[in-house]
């Protein structure tokens, strides 16, 4: 079941359904529940609850309060809808110095139901409502995160070494330090798991190699480090802080692919043709040296360069031999993009590349090249590219948000993007050729329901006709790309994008090869993140054993199991099921957990903002409001049907409107509006607007 902020959506074999009121009080998301489905007044399908098979939640985060002889914990997650109460002969109120208004993580002894309130336990105090970083607390108790590694494990990587001349021992690993390697990360990126080569073959083909930090070669199958990791599945990445799923002596050391250093990686060797369509691959452990270290932005900056006629070795106009301004870009005529942390200058780079003869901004020219030509050959199968806007706050002092930016794809995170699609996809069309268990990244393909109900939206819309809805309902991938399109041209480009991305399957990991829809790839896997995603390094593990079998022998392959895999593929495979789902879990948790820090930087930022007025547009709505995405940062915020206007507005699911009852007033999806800031909740993470008025509606 799925539970949101003002509502609830329960996914069943024939669909999602919304719960009936009455339901909401007994169940938490994630529960799994027995349902029952009935028509409301307008005909709609409602689901009931009938009972509660599984729970999701053994805790609650909220504020604590006394109620008698009673303790009160109301839920931060406003998805709950119950107040929980501590019972007069619990004392953990008491033992934990909890005091009125204090935030507190409780265990749940028994669960609300229809006729019960439920009971808790308090197992610790989180902070007062003054703590600096207590909304980030809260959401880390709510997901069950924690800083810190394991004292074994850290042990363990404390032991680790690189030892270069030892790993070249290895028959299947070849030494690159002499290839001009480079990684191209965002500028406050403290850890580094992919890198690239690329030349031009003599035949106008390329040459593109990838190279990812080995993270199999130093964790081995059911040490410390790897069951640790194993729990987590992946990284988390809050708003303040990282939780690595590795210990620091992995992640931002041994396997982090530092700029002039040595490690160890794994290497696949890509020869395209001219078309960039791939016609030989070779996968093999090595040792690389990376020379140069770009931020996304020097990488767009010579990529500007290039494009403008710009020199990349002298600054100099092309056509005009003069001199770039002092003070600005060696390859741009705008401002020197910022060093990346602890990183050189993009005049550093330039030169550091030219001294190994490479220019680099030819290098970023064809890289950039060959991403547009993959780019095409997806979307010519049937890919389809959803432009998603996400709100990242860049921390001041003390942990407080002194901006909110979006981050948007760029010429330079598309040639890396581009660069690892097609790595993720040799790899796993190699191993499914195999037919090898692994951890295969599997999208299927969304059901009708979910396909009609946007496409009916996007008619009522104006976005697509009726032939592009009938073609939408049955999937047609060309379709969406074209409806995506056309509302991009016509300003509603977030509304098409929200309404067919909702209609999407949650990508998975399972150990068969299912394809990816979205990505038009018969064959997909996560090959490039070992670093921050467990998959990956199934992934690297299982290439190992197969690359051992094939050049070595089956008896090699079977000596080096016991570090890669356990006891080989058939140990593997029959946890393989369970490895998946619980990598599964936990990435959507952690997209969860870094979303809702995230809400709360944005309140943060706007609590001091209270009642000033800015634009915007609506990008959703539902029966509790409108969404409003802002012009000036991106952030979204949520005018309550009360704060829209003083009158009484019927929501209109089907075409995402609202009508005011006595005016007949028409808001839609897609309106540009004025709202004011009317308040603030840190610890939620809300932003509460007050409409001012529409400025131009969508149609």
């Amino acid at each position: 079941m799925v539970l949101r902020e003002h509502g609830a959506l329960v996914e069943t074999a024939e669909g999602s359904f919304r719960l009936a009121g009455r339901s909401l009080r007994e169940v938490m998301g994630g529960d799994t529940v027995a349902v029952s489905l009935h028509r409301g007044q307008r005909g709609e399908r409602r689901a009931v609850v009938e009972s509660v098979i599984e729970r999701a939640a053994v805790t609650v985060v909220g504020t604590y309060a006394a109620a008698g002889p009673l303790g009160a914990i109301r839920p931060l997650d406003t998805r709950l809808h119950a107040d929980f109460f501590v019972l007069p002969g619990d004392l953990s109120a008491l033992d934990a110095h909890v005091a009125e208004g204090d935030v507190v993580l409780a265990r749940i002894v028994s669960y609300p139901t229809r006729y019960e309130s439920g009971v808790v336990t308090i197992e610790r105090r989180l902070g007062g409502a003054d703590a600096p970083d207590l909304g980030i607390q809260c959401i880390m108790a709510r997901y069950d995160l924690a800083e810190g590694y394991p004292e074994a494990a850290e042990r363990e990587a404390e032991g680790l070494a690189l030892d270069v001349e030892a790993a070249l021992a290895d028959p299947l690993r070849r030494d690159l330090r002499d290839r001009f390697v480079l990684t191209i990360d965002p500028v406050d990126a403290r850890d580094f798991d992919d890198a690239i080569s690329l030349a031009r073959t003599t035949d106008g083909g390329y040459a593109l190699g990838v190279h990812i930090a080995d993270v199999s070669h130093y964790v081995a199958w059911d040490s410390s480090i790897d069951l640790e990791a194993r729990r987590r599945g992946t990284s988390v990445y809050l708003a303040d802080r990282v939780l690595p799923m590795l210990p620091e002596r992995l992640s931002n050391e041994l396997c982090s692919l530092v700029a002039g250093e040595d490690r160890l990686a794994f290497t696949v060797d890509m020869e395209l043709d001219r078309a960039a369509h791939p016609r030989r691959m070779r996968l093999y452990p090595s040792v690389i040296r990376s020379r140069v270290r770009l931020s996304y932005d020097q990488a767009d900056a010579l990529l500007e360069g290039a494009a403008a006629g710009r020199d990349a070795a002298t600054g100099q106009d092309v056509a005009t031999g003069q001199d770039v301004a002092a003070g600005q870009d060696a390859a741009t005529d705008r401002p020197e993009p910022p060093c990346p942390h602890g990183g050189l200058s993009l005049s550093e780079q330039i030169t550091r590349a030219a001294a190994e003869g490479v220019d680099l901004a030819a290098f970023l020219a064809l890289a950039h090249e060959l991403a547009q030509k993959r780019t095409a050959i997806r979307l010519a199968r049937g890919a389809i590219d959803f432009d998603t806007v996400e709100v990242h706050a860049l921390m001041g002092e003390g942990g407080v948000p002194q901006a909110l930016v979006s981050r948007e794809r760029t010429a330079a995170t598309s040639l890396i993007e581009e660069a690892m699609l097609l790595a993720n996809e040799c790899v796993a069309e190699r191993l499914a050729v195999l037919d090898t268990p692994c951890a295969y990244r599997v999208h299927e393909p969304p059901s009708p329901d979910h396909l009609h109900a946007a496409a009916e939206t996007l008619s009522e819309l104006g976005v697509i006709d009726r032939a592009g809805a009938r073609r939408i309902e049955v999937g047609d991938q060309a379709a969406m790309r074209a409806a995506l399109a056309h509302a991009e041209r016509t300003g509603a480009g977030e509304i098409a994008n929200a309404l067919l991305l909702r209609a999407m399957q949650r990508a998975l990991y399972k150990p068969a090869n299912e394809g990816h829809y979205a990505l038009g790839a018969p064959a997909y896997c996560h090959f490039t993140s070992p670093i921050r995603r467990y998959p990956d390094l199934i992934v690297h593990r299982v290439l190992k054993q197969v690359l051992a079998a094939e050049q070595l022998g089956a008896r090699e392959a079977r000596s080096r199991a016991a570090h890669l895999t356990g006891s080989g593929r058939d140990a593997l495979e029959h946890v393989l099921p369970q490895i998946c789902r619980g990598a599964s879990d936990r990435e959507r948790m952690a997209d969860a957990a870094a979303h809702a820090s995230q809400k709360v930087m944005v309140a943060t930022y706007y609590a001091s903002r209270v009642g000033e007025r800015t634009a915007g547009r609506i990008v959703w709505m539902d029966q509790m409001g409108l969404f409003v995405r802002l012009d000036d940062t991106h952030a979204e915020g949520l005018v309550r049907l009360s704060a829209v206007g003083d009158e009484w507005f019927d929501f209109d699911e089907r075409t995402l409107s609202i009508t005011g009852a006595s005016t007949g007033r028409v808001v839609r999806v897609g309106d540009r509006v004025i709202v004011e800031v009317a308040s603030t909740n840190v610890l939620r993470g809300h932003l509460d607007l007050k409409l001012v008025h529409v400025v131009c509606a969508l149609h």
